[in-house]
């Protein structure tokens, strides 16, 4: 059973003006400073330099210019100073800078905006969170870093110790995002379990983050299934929720998200083979788990892989 909730302004006013002005530090366990003392740095790769092909060309002489849209941490967000970006696509993008022998810059772009503005030539690569599709390979190239999840979230202190199947969320109350990959799968999941014989599901949607979490802490919700880095995120900062599984975001395929390059521009393989590389030398996963996302590491970076198939 689909059930749309109504906000409730006065819960919603109260907590939002509890929250108001709510800032994230290193001493919550992410690094926001615009310093990033503890980022992550690599050695150049020469092998990774050659994997490149000549005729590719750079924005910049000496230079890895990569678009990325910040405001989704732990992925990307603004530091403590408002202008300096920070998360983990920047730690990413400054690795493979360093493997690329080049220096690092970053061009903040809206994500409905970061196609149109790789095609045009703004930046070299872009490093968003993009999942491997096969529509989008018919115009760009991509270097897997990171698999595409989805996760459970409970309250912290709750009942619930698993939900890795269809079965474990017969009679819940989940919240999910309208439009979405996580809502199709919920509902997909719902379907089976009913044919089965399993209690429905009572699906929430909310448009205000504060009052969802507010939903779970007060019991009206079981579970928030949404995307598992933003999630890893807010539970690492509060404490309130934990995560109690995990689902590829292209169920029941996989999926995965990618360094986003230009179609036949000869930049992909050098990227993944310094991927590779990091990933066999350990700071690829010193970065996963410096954002909280060690449960979304690769064992092995590909130069477009099977994507997701045309909806």
């Amino acid at each position: 059973m689909t059930k749309r909730l109504a906000l409730i302004s006065a819960i919603a006013g109260g907590l939002i003006a509890a929250t108001a002005g709510l800032g994230y530090t290193a001493s919550d366990g992410f690094d926001l400073s615009p310093q990033q003392k503890d980022r992550v740095r690599a050695e150049k790769s020469e092998k990774a330099i050659e994997a490149v092909s000549k005729d590719f060309k750079f924005i910049s002489d000496g230079k890895l210019t990569i678009g990325l849209n910040p405001g989704n941490p732990p992925l990307s967000t603004y530091a403590t100073d408002a202008t300096t970006v920070v998360g983990y696509d920047v730690d990413l993008a400054q690795l493979v800078a360093d493997s690329l022998g080049r220096q690092l810059v970053l061009v903040p772009v809206a994500w409905a905006d970061w196609p149109l503005g790789l095609q045009s030539g703004k930046f070299d690569a872009v490093i968003s969170n993009v999942t491997v599709t096969e529509q989008r390979k018919e115009k760009f190239d991509f270097s897997t870093y990171r698999k595409d999840e989805l996760g459970f979230y409970v309250k912290a202190d709750g009942p619930i110790k698993s939900i890795r199947e269809p079965k474990d969320i017969a009679g819940l109350k989940v919240i999910t995002d309208p439009g979405t990959n996580q809502e199709k799968i919920l509902l997909a999941w719902d379907k089976q379990n009913v044919g089965n014989g399993l209690k429905p599901i009572e699906v929430q949607y909310y448009d205000d983050e504060a009052v969802k979490y507010l939903a779970i802490e007060s019991g009206r919700a079981d579970a928030v299934f949404s995307v598992n880095a933003t999630q890893a995120y807010k539970a690492k900062v509060n404490g309130k929720t934990r995560l109690v599984g995990t689902v590829s975001g292209g169920w029941p395929i996989t999926a995965e998200v990618a360094v986003t390059t230009r179609k036949g521009s000869g930049a992909a393989d050098g990227i993944t083979e310094a991927l590779n590389e990091l990933i066999a030398n350990g700071k690829y996963k010193q970065v996963l788990d410096r954002w909280n996302l060690g449960s979304e590491a690769i064992d092995k970076a590909a130069t477009n892989p099977p994507g997701l198939p045309n909806s």
